[in-house]
């Protein structure tokens, strides 16, 4: 179990989506919660490979915390598709000061989890993760 020195303990759920979105890219985004009551990083939704940019943010709420991993899809000036996974400590400013604190402390335990990610980005409003600052970020 976790204690507060390591941040929370990793749910293995989540290990195994991120694994099927990096190695099959089963999935497009994964949006992780942090499950006080057991002491756990949890997997709260999962986008399908159809759903776009948009259902990832608004997939995440506008007043609580979260972690998420997005696969984005692009193509290099060169014209080679290519991909980049993108992790996100989602801490809104309308959240609770304990849940960002508690947010904060776990990150870098649970982005150690997630082998694989590429960039890594940090928002407090939705301007922070916008697909234009993601396109700007995967070059």
């Amino acid at each position: 179990m976790a204690n507060s020195a390591s941040g929370m303990a990793v749910n293995d759920e989540c290990k195994l989506r991120f694994l099927e979105l990096k190695a099959k890219r089963s999935h497009r985004f994964i949006v992780f919660r942090i499950e006080e009551k057991i002491q756990q990083v949890v997997v709260e939704t999962v986008g399908e490979t159809h759903q776009t940019y948009d259902d990832f943010t608004a997939s995440l709420p506008i007043d609580e915390c979260r972690y998420a991993v997005y696969d984005f899809d692009f193509t290099t000036d060169e014209n080679v598709q290519k991909s980049k996974i993108f992790f996100v400590a989602w801490s809104p400013d309308g959240s609770k000061i304990r849940s960002k604190m508690l947010y904060a402390s776990s990150k870098d335990r649970f982005r150690r989890e997630l082998d694989g990610v590429q960039v890594e980005l940090q928002a407090t409003d939705p301007s922070e993760i916008s697909l234009d600052i993601v396109k700007e970020r995967a070059f």
